[in-house]
């Protein structure tokens, strides 16, 4: 029993990826509240997906992923926003078909006859092959994102509860937003290269929504969301090592299990209402 518990962390390649989800599940779990909150989850997905062709691009040319992640995120948001200004009746239609268009990219250009193995590796991540340079790199940015989250705290927090309000605080909501925008941005910089970009979005979404679950204020909420999502992480790589399973998904389901079993748990035991469904307190 000891040794199942302590091998993992005996092994270099697993320990740098437990360092690796450590970082990217405090930092998604913090991040992953304003998300939730914001009502930004779709727009996590889309970001996720879009920035696909720009990861490919860079595997084939032999370029650090995280440029490419990076170039790919920025030809995603552009999109997407000029997207979001065409006069149709729902404003996510033409986000969708740009986001599936930017994905499909991608897909073709994976798939091309000239195209090297391993690229699948880019749709479902590879924390296990991260070296000590990508560790290092995650850190830093983790450290500026929470570092940032912290100082713009108070600011995103009013906009959160009262947007019209808020402009009388002297905070302006288009600011707001786009901190959270940008936060997340980094955020996918940061775990799209372990998580790969399907699986990314666990990361982002998961640990807050059951953290939500249990949570009646902000701060509690995203103590709880950053502890649910490394120790989601160190228990995906542990089933990862002992089952012989895919690291990234073992992660992602993981968190999907946390959010099922805190979901049920609180569904049975929790208070509810005069229709008899289960009420949850709003955030204070």
């Amino acid at each position: 029993m000891i040794d199942a518990i302590l091998d993992p962390w005996r092994d270099p390649v697993t320990l740098r990826a437990i360092v690796e989800v450590s970082l990217i599940g405090v930092a998604g779990g913090v991040l992953g509240c304003w998300i939730v909150f914001y009502g930004l989850a779709y727009g996590a997905e889309s970001l996720s997906h879009g920035l696909f062709p720009g990861l490919v691009l860079a595997a084939l040319l032999g370029l650090p992923l995280l440029l490419g992640a990076a170039g790919g995120l920025l030809v995603a948001a552009l999109a997407v926003a000029l997207a979001a200004r065409v006069p149709v009746l729902d404003r996510d239609t033409p986000v969708a078909i740009v986001v599936t268009s930017l994905f499909g990219l991608g897909v073709l250009l994976a798939l091309g006859a000239k195209t090297p193995p391993g690229l699948q590796g880019l749709l479902f991540g590879d924390v296990l092959g991260l070296t000590d340079a990508d560790v290092m790199i995650a850190a830093v940015l983790v450290a500026a994102l929470l570092a940032a989250l912290a100082v713009l705290h108070p600011r995103l927090l009013a906009v959160a509860f009262d947007r019209a309000s808020a402009r009388n605080l002297g905070v302006a909501p288009f600011a707001a937003d786009t901190a959270v925008l940008v936060a997340l941005a980094i955020a996918l910089l940061v775990a799209v290269q372990g998580l790969g970009n399907l699986l990314v979005v666990a990361l982002l979404v998961g640990p807050a929504a059951t953290a939500r679950l249990l949570a009646r204020r902000m701060a509690p909420m995203m103590g709880l969301g950053a502890g649910i999502g490394a120790a989601c992480g160190i228990a995906g790589l542990y089933a990862s090592y002992h089952f012989d399973t895919a690291a990234g998904a073992s992660i992602a389901a993981a968190m999907v299990l946390a959010y099922a079993g805190v979901a049920a748990a609180t569904t049975l035991t929790g208070p509810r209402g005069s229709d008899g469904l289960p009420r949850r307190a709003p955030l204070g």
